[in-house]
C-alpha cells in the first residue's frame, strides 16, 4: 500500500506562557490583592454587586459556615438551583475548603436527585426551595429517607442559610488558611453528571488544575483584563457557566454579570445594555432566541466586543448575525465536552469570519488534538474523516466511582475519545461534522446531519433544524428534518424541502421526511437531545 505523503491530523497548542499551578482558591486571593474594589459580581434580578474584596469577604464567610456544619476536605457537597450570586459564593468557598463541589442540574426530578445524591455520597446540599414549577424542597424532602450520606440540607432564602453565613462570619479565618496549606492542584474539586442519552449519568471528576487552567485560557484567547463584563446566561451547573464563564472571568479579575436565574431572551439583551457587557456567552438556540427578539433593535449593545458560541454546533446565517447585527466582532467559537474541562478547541480574535461560521478552531495552548479512524484507533491523514480525541491538562480525573467507563474513554496514554467526528485541515483548524452515534447510514453511503442542516438554513423560511435518522426498511435509514419556521412564513412540506435541494444537494442527502416544530426536545443547557428525536419520529412513523 503506497505511502499517503499528506500530513496526519495532529496539533498541539504551543505557548510561551507555563499552565497556571494554582488551586482556585489562591487564584481568587491573588485577584483579589490585584483589583480589590472592582466589581466581580452582579446580579441584575436583585441588583446585589460585589467587589472583589467583598466577593471574598462573603466567600470566606460561606466556607467557614460550611466548615462549621463539619465540611472538609475531599467531603461532597451539592448545589442544586438556577444561576444566582449564591451559587458562585458556594463554587468558590468549597474550592477553599477542598470539598468536592456536585453540581446537580436543575432540571431533575425526583429519582434523578436521589441518583446523584448517592452516587457522588453527597453529605450537605445547598438547594433553592422551588423554582418555576420545580418543588426543590419538596424533592429533597421525597429523597432523602433513601439518600444515607446525606447529613444535612441548606435551603437558600430560608433561615437555613442565613445561619450558615452568620456562623461563617463568627468563624477563624486561620482555619482557612490551615485548609489551604494541605490542598493540591490535582485535587478533585467538581463532580459534573454529563447528560446521559441511555442509563444514568455519569460523574465527570475535575481537579483545581483542570479547570482553573482551561477557564484561564479560554479568557486568554478572549482577550480578557480586569476591564471585561462577561453577561453569563448559560448555566452555572455546568462547565460553559462555571468555567468558561465565573472562573475566566476571576482569573482575569473581570466580572461575572448574572442575567436572570434561566435563560431569558429579553433579560439577557436588557443586561448586556444596562451593565455594558464586552462580552455574551451562549449556545446557538440562545442567540437565535436573542436576535429573534422583538425589541431587539430598541438594545444598546455597543459594549460587547467579543463572547462564545458552544455547546452545539452554530449555523453559519447565525454566526454571520451575531457579528453583525450583535457587534461582537471578536466572538469565538468553543468546542469541548465535559470530561475536558471543557474548551479543547477555539478560534481566535485575528481569525477570518469564514474560519468563525466553518470551524471550531484550532487546538488550545498545552493540549493535543488528533482525529483517528474509529475501528484502528490510527491517526488519519488530514481532510480526512473520524474520531476527535484530545490530551492535555483538561483531560478528567475520571468518572466519580466508575473506573470500567473511564477507561472505555481514556486510553493507556490518556486520550479522552469524544465521539465525535472531526475533519483537521491543513492549517489544524477543526470542524465538527456530527457524534459518530448521529452519523446516519442510508443505503451504504454515511450522511452526516450537520452538512444537511447547515444548507437548510440558507432557505429564507427556515429559524432553525435538526437532521436525524430514522428506521427505513429499505435504506437502513431515512433522513428526517425538524424544522422550526420564521416567523409569519409557511410550514414547509417535504415536498418543498426537496424541490429546494433539487440539483444542489446529492439525492441520498435529501431528507425523505419534514416535521415543523415550535421547539425541539433540549438539554438545560441549550443542546438538542436528538435521542428524543428519534425515539418521536419512530412512534410517528410507526416504525
Amino acid at each position: 500500500m503506497p505511502h499517503d505523503p499528506r500530513p496526519l491530523s495532529y496539533s498541539s497548542g504551543p505557548s510561551a506562557a507555563p499552565l497556571l499551578g494554582d488551586t482556585i482558591g489562591a487564584n481568587l486571593d491573588r485577584a483579589v490583592r490585584a483589583h480589590p474594589a472592582r466589581e466581580a459580581l452582579v446580579e441584575c434580578a436583585t441588583g446585589r454587586r460585589w467587589t472583589y474584596a467583598e466577593l471574598a469577604v462573603d466567600v470566606d464567610a460561606v466556607a467557614l459556615g460550611l466548615a462549621a456544619l463539619g465540611v472538609g476536605r475531599g467531603d461532597r457537597v451539592g448545589i442544586w438551583s438556577p444561576n444566582r450570586a449564591e451559587w458562585v459564593l458556594v463554587q468558590y468557598a468549597t474550592a477553599r475548603l477542598g470539598a468536592v463541589l456536585v453540581t446537580v442540574n436543575p432540571a431533575y426530578r425526583a429519582h434523578e436527585l436521589e441518583y446523584v445524591l448517592n452516587q457522588a455520597g453527597i453529605r450537605l446540599l445547598v438547594a433553592a426551595e422551588r423554582f418555576k414549577d420545580s418543588d426543590y424542597a419538596g424533592m429533597v424532602a421525597e429523597v432523602r429517607p433513601r439518600c444515607p450520606e446525606l447529613a444535612q440540607v441548606v435551603l437558600l432564602d430560608t433561615p437555613d442559610w442565613a445561619e450558615l453565613v452568620a456562623a461563617g462570619r463568627a468563624g477563624d479565618p486561620a482555619l482557612l488558611e490551615r485548609a489551604a496549606a494541605e490542598l493540591g492542584a490535582d485535587d478533585p474539586i467538581n463532580i459534573q453528571y454529563t447528560s446521559g442519552t441511555t442509563g444514568f449519568p455519569k460523574g465527570a471528576t475535575l481537579s483545581h488544575h483542570n479547570i482553573l487552567n482551561n477557564g484561564y485560557w479560554v479568557g486568554e484567547l478572549c482577550g480578557y483584563t480586569e476591564r471585561d463584563r462577561i453577561c453569563v446566561p448559560v448555566p452555572f451547573y455546568h462547565c460553559f457557566g462555571m468555567v468558561m464563564g465565573n472562573l475566566a472571568a476571576t482569573s482575569h479579575g473581570a466580572c461575572v454579570v448574572i442575567p436572570a436565574p434561566a435563560f431569558d431572551a429579553s433579560a439577557t439583551l436588557a443586561a448586556v445594555a444596562a451593565e455594558r457587557c464586552t462580552s455574551l456567552y451562549g449556545v446557538p438556540t440562545m442567540f437565535i432566541a436573542e436576535l429573534a427578539d422583538p425589541d431587539f433593535d430598541s438594545y444598546d449593545l455597543s459594549s460587547l466586543r467579543t463572547g462564545i458560541m458552544a455547546g452545539a454546533p452554530c449555523p453559519t446565517e447565525v454566526m454571520k448575525d451575531v457579528i453583525g447585527r450583535m457587534g461582537m466582532a471578536e466572538v469565538s467559537i468553543c468546542y469541548g465536552m465535559t470530561e475536558t474541562s471543557p474548551v479543547s478547541t477555539q478560534t481566535r480574535a485575528d481569525d477570518s469570519v469564514e474560519r468563525r461560521v466553518s470551524t471550531v478552531g484550532r487546538v488550545g495552548p498545552h493540549l493535543e488534538v488528533k482525529v483517528v479512524d474509529p475501528a484502528t484507533g490510527r491517526t488519519v491523514p488530514r481532510g480526512e474523516p473520524g474520531e476527535l480525541c484530545t490530551r492535555g491538562y483538561s483531560v478528567m480525573l475520571g468518572y466519580w466511582g466508575e473506573p470500567g467507563k473511564t477507561a472505555e474513554v481514556i486510553d493507556a496514554a490518556r486520550w479522552m475519545h469524544t465521539g465525535d467526528l472531526a475533519v483537521m485541515d491543513a492549517d489544524g483548524y477543526l470542524s465538527i461534522t456530527g457524534r459518530i452515534k448521529d452519523m446516519v447510514i442510508r443505503g451504504g453511503e454515511n450522511v452526516y446531519p450537520r452538512e444537511i442542516e447547515e444548507f437548510l438554513h440558507t432557505h429564507p423560511d427556515v429559524l432553525d433544524v435538526q437532521v436525524i435518522g430514522v428506521p427505513d426498511e429499505k435504506y437502513g435509514e431515512e433522513l428526517m428534518a425538524w424544522v422550526r419556521m420564521c416567523e409569519g412564513a409557511e410550514p414547509l412540506t417535504a415536498e418543498a424541502v426537496r424541490a429546494f435541494c433539487a440539483g444542489r444537494l446529492a439525492r441520498y442527502k435529501v431528507p425523505r421526511y419534514v416535521r415543523v416544530v415550535d421547539a425541539f426536545p433540549m438539554t438545560v443547557t441549550g443542546k438538542v437531545r436528538k435521542v428524543e428525536m428519534r425515539a418521536e419520529a419512530a412512534r410517528l412513523l410507526g416504525r
